[in-house]
């Protein structure tokens, strides 16, 4: 006849006829020791609670919810495949990534190199395009019109709003604080230059620059002294044709105003080569092509 015995909180019939008279084997389920002795006793479907497992003599396998490990090797990663076991991967070096071998995985370095063939663009604030190879350039689409100037607040351009996210064009670039405007021009051809003429003041022998473009070359009355100022050949300074070069001296010594290998003409005369300034005086060069210059003014001989 069964006799019934309490397991933690549930009540279970166990036959005597499965009871080791010895009662030398003890399992705890829930809280209460149970002893069976060495018979082998069958629960059928059984639910434990709270149940610890000191030890096991053999791996738990994948199928029975383990790893199919004995032990784990500090910082090593676990892979599953598709057969049911557990792979342990080896820790590798800190910006390694896991790499299939066919059989097994490893910890290695990411390959470097390789091409890019098909890139797709596509952007929130309604820029769309390919990259056909890493070395083009993306064609980009603007798939919203805008007339006028973004102010780049991260606002999509389908979403903008005029005055907002946008400004009308007011035809000026207005009046910058500070900086320098370089390679512009007044009509596509002729650059930007100045409302002033800007004064080089020199006081020993000197030739022009680039920067003289449009310039005084001036020859102060604090320097006593016979000067000659000396316009570059167009292949040392390439000057652009209509530039022009002023130059004034204020002592009672004689400036000269020599040219290279290009040629100067003096305005009516006709004739070439150096010329003088004397006290007082100015002279305007002009270029009129790539290697020749018209130079005229007052007390220039």
């Amino acid at each position: 006849m069964p006799v019934p015995y309490t397991f933690g909180t549930a009540t279970a019939a166990i036959p005597l006829t499965q009871l080791d008279s010895n009662f030398s084997t003890a399992i705890t389920i829930g809280n209460t020791a149970v002893y069976l002795g060495n018979t082998t006793t069958s629960f059928g479907n059984l639910t434990l609670a709270n149940v610890t497992i000191s030890s096991v003599s053999t791996a738990i396998t994948a199928a029975q919810g383990g790893t199919g490990l004995t032990s784990i090797t500090a910082n090593s990663v676990m892979l599953g495949n598709a057969t049911g076991s557990v792979l342990l991967v080896a820790p590798g070096t800190t910006g390694n990534v896991l790499v299939s071998t066919g059989t097994t995985w490893q910890s290695t370095a990411p390959a470097s190199g390789g091409s890019v063939t098909s890139v797709s663009v596509v952007s929130a604030n309604g820029f769309a395009g390919t990259v056909a190879t890493p070395t083009s350039t993306p064609a980009i689409t603007l798939t919203t019109s805008i007339t006028g100037v973004l102010k780049g607040n991260g606002t999509a351009i389908s979403a903008a709003t005029a005055g907002t996210d946008y400004v009308a064009p007011s035809g000026a670039l207005g009046t910058p604080s500070s900086g320098t405007l370089s390679s512009c021009t007044v009509d596509g051809t002729d650059a930007v230059g100045f409302r002033n003429i800007p004064v080089n003041s020199q006081s020993a022998a000197y030739t022009a620059v680039l920067a003289d473009s449009g310039k005084v070359i001036f020859h102060p009355s604090t320097d006593a002294n016979a000067r000659t100022f000396t316009i570059p050949a167009n292949s040392s300074v390439a000057y652009a044709i209509g530039t022009a070069i002023t130059f004034i001296n204020m002592t009672s010594q004689v400036v000269t105003i020599a040219i290279t290998s290009d040629t100067m003409y003096l305005s009516s005369a006709g004739t070439t080569g150096s010329r003088s300034l004397a006290q007082y005086g100015s002279a305007t060069a002009i270029k009129m092509t790539s290697t020749t210059w018209l130079i005229s003014g007052s007390g220039l001989t």
